[in-house]
């Protein structure tokens, strides 16, 4: 079984129990939720939140938390909160900020006025570190992070105390104060809980809750030089915001027992945490430092590039936040971790776009077609269906004159026998309009590139197919006289392996970067009404996929069209052939 259908056998199991609202199985998360609810846990309350670290851009990843934390406060009628993780003053910047709340806006969600920050808690969180000190649950630690690391022990070996874990109450009070003081430089003290150095989780070994960072806060400016860690702000900053459900992603699983033992220490209201299944994609990664790395060696244009799983490289390649939700959806929460199929994130564009994306005709690498027995001063203009999947959207008019340009592809000079297109003698339909027959091929004399055909174009055959003969093939085309040239950018999958992250010692995943990711074409015809297209559209390239205009590079009357997906999973049949080698 793939880990595709592990994932929608887990999300979908016959043996669960239904929600009420939607008729699906309940998730496992659902199913804590719908039992807390009856028991009268939180007295009812549903009160999620979404954490992100403002240290880069959002990606897929990170989609399918939005969507299933503030999906579950609306499903439940509750809450869910968007707090930014900003404990580290190095990586974080307003930009991620700003992009964090523009993505989860983007995709669909609203917190209103449940807009936080750790940073918020910077005060609070101090005082609790303090009252720990004063418990004897804290102490100030002199050992280097390599010394923390040799005495924490290993998995099969208890840790050992740390020679500073014994000061007096006053003398840690004291350091911890000059701490926030800054009388010491980084690195040099820690604050770390005195929990348990035997516990079989390593997490429990007297964690670090302080360090010392001298560094700007994009928010607290200069007034802190004392950083708390992940570990003691996530727990107690869910306590604050009286969090019900906090739900992470599973490598948070064995900080767990932490989470609970701080806020059980502490004495304050406690929030539940669940660990629910990361999203991994296949042919791609979702390393926020991989990304980054990407972005920084300009191996990619930014974090915006559509080849990147970005939400912002992915809105700006042409997906739509309702695609996106419905590939969350489908994909289902899961408790184990699995890779998805890319395919499976491409199919819920598709289905989208099919549904809502106007066709149009596009020649991406033009043939100049010349109709002899066309008049040269006649215009016609034919009708169009705009989408047959969607009888609302109309028709428009498409003109048509004596020169034409199709795709280099839809003409073989010498085809093989079940070449359905345009060939020398052959006769080929040109969608909406006439049956046109090659009457002969002009190539260059110095390199032999066919640079024109020329055709006939049987006049009795517009919208009809004559008795007498069967044509198979349906080209698209553009008038010449009247096509808006546009740029075209063909974005594809950014590794050639379908797991970047699965090397063998000493590889580099960039050693599988694809060279084929992006190609450019200039001089591209497309229908003329195509050249006032907005950035951020979407259309069907007849024959070819989905575009949409870029929202970067585009200029007024000269729009840039990226492809979103192709009409159909062509690498599907490079892995069937290269399987068959």
């Amino acid at each position: 079984m793939s880990a595709t259908d592990s994932d929608r056998r887990e999300a979908n199991d016959p043996s669960m129990p239904e929600s009420k609202n939607s008729g699906r199985s309940l998730n496992f998360i659902e199913q804590i939720i719908e039992e807390d609810m009856r028991t009268g846990k939180y007295q009812g309350r549903v009160h999620t939140r979404f954490p992100p670290e403002p240290n880069g851009y959002l990606h897929i990843g990170h989609a399918k938390s939005i969507c299933l934390n503030f999906g579950l406060a609306a499903k439940y009628k509750g809450l869910c909160n968007l707090r930014f993780d900003d404990t580290n003053p190095c990586k974080e910047e307003m930009e991620y900020v700003d992009s964090i709340r523009e993505d989860v806006r983007w995709l669909g969600f609203d917190w209103d006025d449940r807009e936080y920050f750790a940073s918020d808690y910077f005060e609070q969180l101090h005082d609790w570190a303090v009252q720990m000190i004063q418990a004897g649950q804290a102490f100030v630690c002199d050992l280097t992070p390599d010394q923390v690391r040799q005495y924490r022990g290993t998995l099969t070996e208890p840790g050992r105390n740390s020679p500073y874990r014994d000061r007096s109450v006053q003398e840690n009070l004291d350091l911890f104060r000059r701490m926030r003081a800054g009388e010491f430089p980084d690195g040099s003290r820690t604050l770390r809980a005195k929990a348990d150095m035997a516990h079989p989780n390593l997490n429990m070994r007297d964690p670090v809750m302080y360090r010392i960072l001298h560094a700007h806060h994009h928010r607290t400016g200069d007034r802190w030089c004392i950083y708390p860690m992940y570990d003691f702000t996530h727990g107690q900053s869910d306590s604050i915001e009286r969090i019900t459900h906090s739900i992470c992603t599973l490598e948070f699983e064995n900080h767990r027992p932490l989470y609970d033992w701080y806020v059980d220490t502490l004495g304050i209201y406690h929030p539940q945490q669940i660990e629910f299944a990361r999203l991994n994609l296949t042919y791609t990664v979702m390393s926020k430092r991989k990304l980054l790395e990407l972005v920084q060696k300009k191996l990619v244009s930014g974090w915006d590039d559509p080849r990147l799983p970005t939400i912002s490289g992915l809105r700006r390649r042409g997906y739509t936040p309702e695609a996106i939700r419905s590939f969350c959806d489908r994909i289902g929460v899961a408790k184990f971790n699995s890779t998805i199929d890319v395919t499976v994130l491409e199919n819920s564009i598709r289905e989208h776009l099919n549904a809502t994306a106007p066709r149009v005709m596009a020649v991406l690498r033009p043939l100049r077609v010349v109709i002899v027995n066309y008049p040269e001063d006649q215009t016609e203009y034919m009708e169009a269906v705009n989408n047959p999947e969607d009888p609302q959207s109309g028709t428009r008019e498409v003109p048509f004159s004596r020169v034409l340009y199709i795709e280099q592809d839809d003409f073989r000079e010498d085809a093989p026998r079940k070449f359905f297109r345009l060939k020398p003698g052959g006769e080929v339909r040109l969608r909406y309009a006439y049956i046109i027959k090659c009457e002969e091929v002009v190539k260059d004399e110095q390199t032999g590139e066919i640079t024109e055909l020329r055709c006939t174009c049987d006049m009795e055959t517009l919208g009809k197919q004559p008795e007498d003969r069967k044509v198979k093939g349906v080209i698209h085309w553009v008038s010449a006289a009247h096509a808006a040239e546009v740029e075209v950018r063909l974005y594809d999958r950014l590794f050639t392996k379908a797991d970047p992250d699965d090397l063998a010692e000493g590889e580099d995943y960039k050693t599988y970067l694809n060279p084929d990711s992006l190609q450019i074409l200039r001089g591209c015809a497309a229908e003329p009404g195509l050249a006032a297209a907005q950035p951020g559209e979407r259309f069907q390239f007849e024959r070819l996929g989905y575009f949409c205009v870029d929202s970067r590079d585009s200029r007024l009357g000269a729009p840039v069209f990226n492809r979103t997906v192709s009409l159909r999973d062509t690498w599907a049949k490079i892995e069937k052939s290269e399987t068959d080698q």
